[in-house]
């Protein structure tokens, strides 16, 4: 879980300057929205003078002269504010669901283009809880809460006025309160602050622990881990529990404190009132009224503004994620030529040959305190197999990772067809990308939709083609549905060597210059893997290719094998020149050999 957002310093204004931006779009729903709240509350101050009139005049001069008016006046007006009312309202929810669907894209579109550091250094809970928990209360904020807040101040400021136009005297005991509000205000607004923040990153916590619980589902049962991921939800619930506790107790207290105060002051009223507008019953029936209609705002304010200080920690966790920047950069200048991920200028971008060069390169993770390459030069031409082997966590894909530009050099240059490739953009070198992960990854549709994420407009004859190359349609044609089955949320609906084989033809229907294959065939049977081997020493024909591999027997024909030992390259040459060295290499290949004829013996 990130811990950063815990030490964030509090936002001015509760960071509402942040969320301002979002609301130019909505000014003529502003607009209906403030103007028909505005008009509800002048109705709702009215209502007491209306009062007024009728026990002074009605009862008090005991006459009915005017009633006629009176009710079509006070009937208009309450006609009027309904209407007004239901203005504001849907202008409040146009407000509510634009700007939660504007943070959502943004904050999500946001998230593409963030490098992949960010999303090893926080978990999806976390990032769940950013983009769908915080900007729900901050559409929230902005719409239904603001509408509240100027009818329950603009009641507060028009009774004040009223009040104060009629009975100065009587009216400072009413509005003596409000600075008490405000010092008690001050003195709950920090604790208020930090409590709610506190419970926020307990939330997200929880999230990633539940989704953690889902899409684990199968480990936690093979593991027999039930009672202790079981454990660590109810610990973490019931951190959640006490902490939401003690803030409700400390936001009650304040609203009890709050509420005393306000009842202290009515009791003044009622006591000293009575004396004052002892001639004037309708006046001493207007004040009462507006001093028991003060109440409720002044309570819905001091709830509001603990409302304010929680979605201030929302505001605060949703700007960190949005003023987060990627570790890979375009510059401008290559942005204003080659455009962004979002919106590209393809007519600019230069054909991709596939020649790969490393200059002088050392490299280190944003979060590792070691190189793990230093001054390293390597020639890829076009066409050239690249095989990177290495026991399981040595650093494998690092070097992939770069020519993809997931990550930059902290030092040298990777070379695409001869020019550094931050003076292209990102978009255009992985457009030209084929990879194919260990963990094969499918998106939710038909098995069709997925295979067009390579290619959009590929033709049903290539579609063909890719799979059979792959050995993949005898799977599609055993399914349902063919081409049209659906895979499931993340293709669970198929097993993970039928989904790396879809995953594979995808990544061939794209036709790339340069592929990519992160132990492509792990998850694959031996016969499969046979076929699909096949298929790649025909594939990469034509292009430049990188497989990382761990299965040694699959890179004895590259062209040339980077061994990775410790995160460093120890050796490099064929197959042939590196068992000869009988080093790392022959080390892990023999092993390997026996291994595999043990297990052919005894399996």
């Amino acid at each position: 879980m990130n811990k950063e957002a815990s030490k964030q310093k509090s936002l001015p204004f509760f960071g509402i300057g942040k969320v301002l931006p979002y609301l130019r779009k909505y000014k003529k729903a502003l607009v209906g929205m403030i103007l028909g709240s505005l008009v509800g509350c002048l109705v709702d101050i009215g209502v007491p003078m209306f009062q007024r009139y009728a026990l002074n005049h009605f009862i008090g001069e005991g006459t009915l002269d005017t009633i006629v008016w009176f009710v079509i006046l006070y009937l208009t007006l309450i006609c009027g504010a309904a209407l007004f009312n239901y203005i504001s309202a849907v202008c409040c929810m146009n407000i509510e669901v634009g700007v939660d669907r504007d943070l959502r894209n943004k904050a999500f579109n946001h998230l593409q283009t963030l490098s992949f550091s960010y999303y090893n250094q926080n978990s999806v809970g976390y990032i769940h809880s950013r983009v769908m928990s915080d900007t729900q209360r901050i559409g929230s904020l902005v719409s239904w809460t603001v509408l509240e807040f100027l009818w329950q101040i603009g009641y507060v400021v028009g009774a004040v006025v009223v009040m104060f136009a009629t009975n100065a005297r009587l009216a400072l005991l009413v509005v003596a309160v409000l600075p008490l509000t405000v010092l008690l205000f001050s003195l709950f607004q920090a604790r208020l602050t930090k409590a709610n923040r506190e419970i926020r990153e307990l939330n997200s916590k929880i999230t990633g622990n539940f989704n953690e619980g889902i899409t684990g589902a199968r480990t936690i049962k093979t593991l027999v881990i039930e009672n202790k991921m079981e454990g660590s939800f109810v610990e973490d619930t019931a951190s959640m529990r006490r902490k939401s506790v003690g803030a409700a107790r400390l936001r009650g207290l304040f609203a009890v404190t709050m509420n005393f105060a306000s009842s202290l002051a009515l009791a003044v009223v009622l006591w000293k009132g009575g004396v004052i507008a002892k001639t004037q019953i309708g006046t001493f029936s207007m004040f009462m009224s507006y001093a028991q209609g003060m109440m409720e705002p002044v309570r819905w304010i001091v709830d509001a503004i603990s409302d304010l200080i929680t979605t201030q920690v929302n505001i605060e966790r949703l700007t960190k994620l949005l003023e987060t920047k990627p570790d890979v950069n375009d510059t401008d200048e290559v942005v204003a030529l080659y455009g962004d991920s979002f919106e590209p200028k393809r007519e600019n971008w230069e054909p991709i040959r596939g020649d790969i060069r490393f200059e002088d390169v050392s490299f280190q993770y944003p979060d590792g305190d070691e190189k793990i390459l230093e001054h390293f030069d390597l020639d890829i031409p076009f066409g050239t197999n690249v095989a990177i082997v290495g026991e399981t966590g040595a650093g494998k894909s690092t070097l992939a990772n770069l020519i993809c530009r997931f990550y930059e050099p902290t030092e040298g240059k990777v070379l695409i067809d001869g020019k550094d490739a931050r003076e292209r953009s990102q978009l255009w070198l992985h457009s030209a990308i084929g990879y194919v992960l260990q963990t094969p990854h499918l998106f939710s549709g038909t098995v069709r939709e997925n295979l067009l994420y390579g290619n959009p407009k590929a033709t049903e004859e290539q579609i063909d083609k890719a799979l059979e190359l792959v050995s993949a349609k005898e799977v599609v044609e055993k399914l349902e549905k063919g081409l049209d089955t659906d895979v499931g949320e993340g293709g669970d609906m198929l097993s993970t060597g039928e989904k790396q084989l879809i995953s594979f033809a995808r990544a061939i229907l794209a036709d790339p210059r340069i592929l990519v294959l992160d132990e492509a065939t792990a998850s694959v049977d031996t016969i499969t893997e046979q076929k699909i081997q096949t298929a790649i020493d025909t594939i990469i024909h034509g292009r430049t290719s990188i497989v990382i591999a761990h299965r040694l027997s699959t890179v004895r024909n590259a062209d040339v094998i980077l061994v990775v030992k410790d995160g460093k390259i120890v050796e490099r040459g064929r197959h042939e020149e590196l068992m000869r060295k009988r080093g790392v290499y022959y080390r892990l290949y023999t092993r390997q050999y026996e291994d595999e004829a043990t297990y052919s013996v005894l399996g």
